[in-house]
């Protein structure tokens, strides 16, 4: 009979350390908090020998940064123009290398391919590109780990272990043996 309170008590006092200890530590069974999550506007690139090009949309507007692919310097002065997906217009320089159109209403999710004209002192360049508007992403739930079941199935056969173990020594204390 002391062996199984010995077994009963060991199994009682083991099951707050496999639940981890407190939360002083840092450690709690409450969800994780969510990862930041650093969202890239939906973009586009292309290249040819002469041009190289990324169009983004950021708020209102389809941003296209313009440089020159072998120097990666930002082309200034250029005539932009895209078509595709919707849209139809010259892009205005906004900065040095950066050029941008006025998005007349929201693009629509999925792929718009882009066509890009480029003008720009006496070289020419048509690029084309697809703009992947992904649909927003949806917040996954709480997966439990191999390893968080693994230590509460070990915990149940232990406690069953223990509870089996009583009911043989109470059953050989009452038949006398």
């Amino acid at each position: 009979m002391k062996q199984a309170r010995a077994l009963l008590l060991a199994t009682v006092i083991a099951f707050p350390a496999w639940a981890g200890g407190d939360s002083s530590d840092g450690h709690t069974h409450a969800a994780p908090e969510p990862l930041p999550v650093g969202t890239l506007s939906p973009r586009a690139a292309a290249a040819t020998e002469d041009f190289e090009v990324v169009a983004a949309i950021e708020g209102k507007k389809l941003v296209v940064y313009l440089d020159r692919f072998a120097s990666n310097e930002p082309v200034t002065k250029a005539n932009v123009e895209v078509e595709g997906g919707g849209l139809k217009g010259v892009a205005g320089e906004i900065a040095p290398g950066t050029y941008a159109l006025e998005l007349a209403t929201a693009m629509s999710p999925g792929k718009h391919p882009l066509t890009i004209a480029i003008e720009a002192g006496d070289t020419a360049d048509l690029l084309t590109a697809t703009l992947d508007i992904s649909p927003a992403a949806t917040s996954e739930e709480h997966i439990h780990g191999w390893s968080e079941r693994i230590v509460w199935i070990v915990a149940s056969l232990l406690l069953l272990a223990a509870g089996a173990l009583l009911v043989v020594r109470r059953r050989n204390k009452s038949k006398g043996i």
